[in-house]
């Protein structure tokens, strides 16, 4: 096995639950079946709140005109979606861990930066959304509503300990509500069938661009992308091409139903809309205001009920998969992992903060503007996860026979150059709106917005020509990183006392290469038997303890077994120990108790304070519950 696929072994996306479903199943159905899920997660992101601000101001304003844009919309995300799981099933990497292995760290940094944006942008809408239901079937205020979303922390993190298949259950779930209540919503609103063909042709002018923008936005989602390649891969799938290309196309089944599915929910909302609104001449400004009017205009009273119910639904439906999403994205550009609950809390802070000061100082009506921005913060931020996903999926180096196809990359590149033309006439739309209004602020403009808006042209053409311009970078674009494994065979002279039995805590980091280097040392100046301990913290490992089995637990036992060996080479004596725990912490120390050394070798990471609680601190408890001598190694002190 190469370096570069040791390393690959190691990083996994969303590693708790990865290869965790298992698909050799007998029948299609079955099969179906088990790769059936990670689409419907990302197909909740084109029913949000978002969604439903664009399609009623769509159908308010422009009756059925902007249906094409809903279905060309649908067609690209469909395209994009495929590509991004067949990046996953294929080169077994996210989206985001993509970027990292091929960018600068600076690009990455940026491309970080503008897809937290966007996540946020969206958990804004999730949160106007179920503040909004609330507020329509209990009469709970608009402003108590967004401080009560952050309550939905919680019920992420209870469905997480269930594994992703409870959650895929969950959403789907939620998904057949709003279904149902649109598809009630339609048949009571009696549109016009025959007129419905007319919104099919491409029309757009001035007034719709920017709606158009919002619907385009909030129906391709740029990181549902990210999301997308990374849930492929919670399915245990083989490695031979083969089985990669059943996969890829039980995904594209999976993808075109789920979508196709979300399409209709947003026609339903267009639709119902144009038949209410559009037809008795109300534009709708808020969606308080559709409330309101559904019941009188339908004559059926459980009408505006049902609206409430569906909105209170989508809202929940998207918050799970958007803190997927940026867990997905920080662990993939920055290969930083924090704890669940507190990227939750990072993400939900980042809507409500913004929510909650537009309601206090411009009033509830202010939150279908405020819904529509953030979908087209998402369009703005799209050409940044398409353009990349093409290159990857092109590059036959990283997808050998699963390289897109001419036609694909015709149809890809189409969809990029739709994206940027529409965002680029739109930015400059709105930065001459600006400068023409500003008066005495026109100098704040050209001082912030000019400069910020040419970084972020330059950016994306840095991303655009970097393949063509870059032909001799290496296969992933980073330069080389020390393995952990490599550790075993690197061990380096080291003065040390007479130890006899040194037990070597491991947590499948580079700070590994330390901690053996150092128990190598002394273990052959002294004849001294190494002790490995590697604890397992994912999910499936806290439920099912030693008879966990998923490719994470896999990884962790090759990987001890492998050190071991490079140990028993040397001629040094070593025994391994997996435990199976939330609390590493503890296990090390019940371990030390049951083996007796006489030294603790573990290695540090150098944070302390805040940083402990982010990544929380393993050394200090242990220390404190031994009482035998401990080496502390860190980077660049050893």
């Amino acid at each position: 096995m190469t370096p570069t696929e040791q390393l690959r072994r190691q990083s996994r996306s969303l590693a708790d639950v990865h290869a965790s479903v298992a698909t050799s199943q007998p029948s299609f159905w079955r099969r179906m079946f088990a790769f059936a899920g990670p689409a419907y997660l990302v197909s909740v992101g084109y029913m949000d709140p978002g969604n439903w601000a664009t399609d009623l101001e769509g159908g308010a304003r422009f009756g059925y005109r902007l249906l094409w844009v809903l279905v060309m919309s649908n067609a690209m995300a469909i395209l994009l979606q495929t590509l991004s799981a067949r990046l996953g099933i294929v080169a077994g990497r996210d989206l985001a861990q993509a970027c990292r292995e091929r960018y600068p760290r600076q690009v990455n940094v940026a491309l970080w930066i503008l897809c937290e944006i966007a996540i946020g942008a969206c958990d804004l809408a999730e949160v106007l959304g179920a503040a909004i239901g609330l507020n329509l079937l209990f009469g709970i205020p608009l402003l108590w509503g967004v401080m009560l979303t952050a309550l939905d922390t919680l019920l992420l993190l209870w469905f997480q300990s269930f594994g992703i298949r409870t959650l895929e259950a969950f959403v789907l779930a939620l998904i057949a509500i709003i279904g149902g209540c649109f598809c009630v919503e339609v048949i009571w609103a009696k549109p016009a069938f025959a007129e419905l063909a007319t919104g099919l042709m491409p029309r757009l002018d001035g007034q719709s661009l920017y709606l158009a923008i919002t619907i385009l936005g909030a129906t391709v989602m740029p990181h549902n992308m990210y999301l997308h390649s990374a849930l492929v891969q919670t399915r245990h799938i083989a490695h031979d091409e083969g089985a990669k290309r059943a996969a890829c196309r039980y995904n594209l089944i999976d993808s075109v139903v789920a979508l196709n599915g979300a399409m209709f929910v947003n026609i339903g909302i267009l639709v119902m809309s144009a038949a209410v609104f559009f037809k008795h001449g109300i534009v709708v400004t808020e969606i308080q205001q559709a409330y309101r009017l559904l019941t009188p205009l339908l004559g059926v009273g459980m009408a505006s009920v049902i609206f409430a119910i569906a909105l209170i639904c989508s809202g929940q439906s998207s918050t799970l998969t958007g803190t997927l999403a940026g867990q997905v994205v920080m662990e993939g550009f920055l290969n930083l992992r924090v704890r669940p609950w507190l990227r939750r809390i990072i993400t939900r802070s980042l809507a409500i903060i913004p929510a909650a000061l537009t309601i206090y100082f411009a009033g509830s009506q202010s939150t279908l503007w405020l819904l529509l921005l953030s979908q087209c913060v998402l369009s703005m931020q799209l050409p940044f996860a398409i353009i990349p996903l093409i290159h990857f999926t092109s590059d036959r180096n990283r997808m050998g026979a699963f390289a897109n196809r001419a036609w694909v990359n015709a149809l890809a590149w189409a969809c990029a150059a739709v994206t940027v033309g529409l965002n680029f006439v739109l930015a400059v739309q709105t930065i001459s709106g600006w400068m023409d209004s500003a008066g005495r602020w026109r100098p704040v403009i050209w001082l912030v917005v000019i400069p910020v808006g040419t970084g972020l042209l330059l950016l994306l053409l840095w991303v655009t020509v970097e393949p063509y311009i870059t032909r001799r970078v290496q296969r992933y674009g980073v330069a080389p990183i020390t393995l952990p494994e490599a550790a075993a065979t690197e061990a380096t002279a080291a003065a040390a006392p007479i130890y006899q039995r040194i037990l070597v805590p491991l947590d499948h980091t580079d700070l590994d290469r330390l901690a053996v280097n150092h128990a190598a040392a002394m273990a052959r100046s002294h004849g001294a038997k190494i002790f490995l301990l590697h604890v397992e913290e994912g999910v499936t490992s806290q439920v099912y303890g030693p008879d966990a089995s998923t490719a994470e637990v896999e990884l962790g036992e090759a990987y001890l077994e492998k050190i071991a060996r490079s140990f028993r080479e040397q001629g040094i004596p070593v025994e391994t120990a997996i435990c199976h725990s939330s609390s590493p912490k503890r296990e090390i120390v019940r371990y030390a108790h049951e083996i007796h050394p006489d030294l603790v070798i573990m290695g540090a990471h150098g944070h302390g304070g805040l940083k402990d609680l982010i990544f929380g601190n393993t050394i200090n408890p242990v220390r404190h519950n031994l009482d035998i001598p401990m080496l502390i190694v860190r980077p660049g002190k050893t």
